[in-house]
């Protein structure tokens, strides 16, 4: 059954998805309604069509600029710097953070041939050169790995000629977390990072 190898094998390409979740889904649409499975594809179809990046921070929107970058209510000075678009929403779920953010699709990945030129740094550079200095900080919120390091490192310094506050948010110990059981980079970063009290 060639069909059903090839859709077991399109489901595995997202990210997250393993072969069994694949054949788990696939089960599921071979015994859905036929009205459901064509949902489903119309509903891919026009996100595909309609979806785009924000003309201003690289979220995915469906306008010329996305909800949070059109809210006269944000913080126009604050930018959050994060790698992916689910960051924004991880990010901005804790109501934490009243500014804007910047998406940047991806870190720098040398080794993968990832340079400053495949991610959205030209534009955040613009971004805050253009406000002419109504921005006044810029909240790197890479992932706290190899990559991101390199990434918020990379953009401290594009951004130094500029008079905005570069900082970057904390990694370390998560609430209720027993020490014993966080590897020592984590508690490493949570050492280093510590504030006064």
């Amino acid at each position: 059954m060639k069909s059903v190898e090839r859709l077991i094998a399109a489901l595995t390409r997202p990210p997250g998805v393993g072969p069994k979740q694949a054949e788990r889904l696939t089960i599921h649409l071979l015994r859905a309604p036929r009205t459901e499975v064509e949902n489903l594809v119309e509903a891919l179809r026009e996100a595909k069509a309609a979806v785009r990046s924000c003309a201003r921070c690289g979220d995915f929107t469906d306008k010329e600029l996305c909800r949070i970058c059109s809210d006269p209510g944000r913080d126009q000075t604050a930018i959050c710097v994060v790698e992916e678009p689910q960051d924004v929403v991880a990010l901005d779920r804790t109501r934490a953070f009243g500014g804007t953010y910047h998406v940047l699709h991806g870190s720098l990945s040398p080794l993968d041939g990832i340079g400053p030129d495949r991610i959205r740094v030209k534009e955040l550079v613009e971004r805050v050169r253009s406000s002419n200095g109504g921005v006044k900080e810029v909240v790197i919120a890479t992932d706290p790995d190899t990559e991101g390091e390199a990434t918020a490192l990379y953009l401290a310094q594009q951004l130094k000629p500029f008079a905005v506050k570069v900082t970057q948010i904390a990694h370390g110990v998560p609430l209720g977390g027993d020490l014993d059981y966080i590897d020592e980079r984590t508690l490493s970063h949570a050492l280093s990072g510590r504030r006064e009290v």
